[in-house]
């Protein structure tokens, strides 16, 4: 492998609290190292990193590859190379595949086809439940041993209450953390968009924060219970993100994940019934919006996670009541969320880049998000200032349902490299 010298970029690593101009240096066999010998550096590729970002490759703990059983939408390879075109350099794939990966043998045929496929380092979860149907617990100790790094039924939620108990506790047992999507499903039965006035007007059933804060309630009580580590998806509500604030004051441990789409999007953008914007959760109230982005200021919401949903055209393509939900992710997240945190809410840069890269990476204890001596050299080079048009159809994903489709963007990814290894450079696959 050739090593790899980025020379005069801004390093950023929260890991190791460093931000400055310099050069970072990856040797022969993909780690980096503080300095190359000069025979090294002679065959070392330098890339000038000039006005450009250098940090750990970002880290996403929910995205949906849809492989095994709905490649039509995406597969490992295409998710990954989206990854890749992001940034990201380490991704969490969930488990309602078809079949669902509740079983050892679907989580050896996830990880068979990241190694064969995947551009990315690609983690696979298992389900909670057997057959994500939220009546009998799946096999968590043989799910463990078979390599999934959290259970959840993301796309679901467990409604029973005792389940859920016996879930953590067993998951505390295998140190496995507990991923749920946070959804009461009796207050959502044919719910399409937040509810409130923007749902009165449009004439949609309406979706009301309750079905989420309710779980979040019953979560925080069963990790207070249990000792268990459990933590809420795609977080959407204003009381949600109170409640959890509450909850870790007290020790509990609780954790959460705020999307891109639920920090820059409201219900007034569903105006149009544009099915684009249909997700779940869904986009809610501007109240709920600066609510979760003061969450990821304070700490009580831990990270940024896109729930990367790709879905044909002919699938979104439909009446809004019947289209899926669910948006991708992957090539958009780091501008949209230098867009809402930096440069409308005056967070600091090395902030969000802890948000994307040592914290999800530390929540689930992946060996990821740090540029420290020794580590993979996974990193994400990326120019904070260029603008550019994003067209959904010409990007890296199968599918093409992005309401940032047709926009132009500020910060664009230059280089990720995995392991040493360039595998996006300048819009291309490498």
């Amino acid at each position: 492998m050739t090593p790899i010298w980025i020379h005069s970029a801004r390093i950023i690593d929260p890991a190791t609290k460093r931000d400055a101009i310099g050069d970072l240096y990856v040797n022969d066999a993909g780690k980096i190292v503080p300095a190359l010998s000069a025979a090294a550096k002679k065959r070392a590729r330098k890339i000038d990193a000039t006005g450009l970002v250098a940090c750990p490759g970002l880290v996403d703990v929910h995205v949906h590859f849809r492989e095994p059983g709905q490649t039509h939408k995406e597969t490992i390879a295409t998710g990954s190379r989206a990854a890749a075109a992001g940034g990201f350099t380490t991704v969490v794939c969930m488990p309602n595949t078809s079949p669902v990966a509740d079983n050892a043998g679907t989580i050896q045929a996830i990880k068979d086809a990241a190694d064969r496929d995947a551009v990315v380092r690609v983690y696979p979860t298992g389900c909670i439940t057997t057959g994500m149907k939220g009546q009998a617990l799946a096999p968590i100790g043989s799910l463990k041993r078979a390599g999934v790094v959290a259970i959840t039924d993301d796309g679901d939620c467990v409604q029973s209450n005792a389940l859920m108990r016996s879930a953590v506790e067993y998951a505390k047992m295998f140190d496995l953390p507990v991923m749920d999507h946070c959804q009461d499903h009796s207050l959502t039965q044919g719910a399409v968009m937040n509810e409130g006035v923007m749902s009165s007007r449009l004439g949609l059933r309406g979706w009301p924060n309750a079905a989420e804060d309710i779980i979040v309630s019953r979560n925080v009580i069963l990790s207070s219970y249990t000792g268990a580590h459990i933590h809420c998806q795609h977080i959407s509500s204003k009381y949600s993100v109170e409640l959890i604030r509450r909850a870790k004051a007290r020790g509990t441990r609780i954790t959460a994940e705020a999307t891109p789409h639920h920090i820059a999007l409201t219900d007034a953008a569903l105006e149009h019934y544009d099915t684009h914007y249909k997700m779940n959760p869904p986009v809610r109230t501007e109240e709920d919006r600066l609510a979760i982005i003061e969450g990821l200021r304070d700490g009580a919401i831990d990270i940024i996670a896109t729930d990367h949903a790709p879905h044909t055209d002919y699938e979104k393509d439909r009446e809004f009541d019947n289209a899926p939900n669910g948006i991708l992710g992957l090539e958009t997240s780091l501008p949209v969320t230098l867009d809402i945190l930096v440069r409308q809410s005056k967070f600091k840069l090395p902030h969000v880049i802890d948000l994307m890269t040592r914290k999800p990476a530390q929540l689930l204890n992946l060996e990821a998000g740090t540029l420290a001596e020794g580590a993979n050299a996974d990193i994400c080079l990326f120019d904070p200032k260029e603008k550019w048009l994003y067209d959904a159809k010409k990007g890296q994903s199968k599918s093409a349902n992005s309401p940032w489709s047709g926009q132009t963007l500020t910060a664009r990814v230059k280089h990720t490299i995995v392991g040493g290894k360039v595998v996006f450079e300048n819009g291309k696959i490498k």
